[in-house]
């Protein structure tokens, strides 16, 4: 590996992960999809989809957001009927946030928005290269920085 490797991966890496890139994929996946979801409610979507259900709190540290940000883009997704709170089985006292059907449903076409997205970028690849790409982007997020358990 070349001294400018590990720099060529950080700023493709910085520019991948950046807000403003985020934010307008975000926009892209969600058009359409009605008034509650945006590229503000969507990573509240796509959190709870990935992890099940969870208290604003644990969502929040999952998807980068407080607990009142998280609260308060859960009260627009609630009054859409794709998310509900449920009582946490371990405390009664707490609340978990978790997606309806209309949520899965809702998360399902942006995940398919996305893959078509992804699929068309890469369209013009040979498809060794884009199998290629998609194993070693796999193996750098279960064995790089990223990886949640890492010493």
């Amino acid at each position: 590996m070349t001294d400018s490797t590990g720099q060529d991966i950080a700023e493709a890496l910085g520019l991948l992960l950046r807000r403003g890139t985020r934010t307008q994929l975000h926009a892209r996946l969600t058009e359409g999809l009605g008034e509650e979801v945006d590229d503000l409610t969507y990573p509240v979507l796509s959190g709870l989809a990935r992890t099940g259900p969870l208290s604003a709190a644990d969502l929040g540290r999952e998807i980068g957001l407080d607990r009142t940000t998280v609260t308060r883009r859960a009260d627009r997704l609630e009054r859409a009927a794709l998310l509900e709170r449920r009582p946490d089985p371990a405390d009664r006292r707490a609340t978990l946030l978790a997606l309806t059907d209309a949520g899965h449903d809702v998360v399902a076409v942006t995940r398919r928005r996305l893959a078509t997205d992804i699929e068309t970028a890469l369209a013009t690849w040979p498809q060794e290269d884009a199998r290629t790409f998609a194993r070693l982007l796999r193996r750098f997020l279960d064995e790089g920085p990223f990886t949640p358990d890492r010493d």
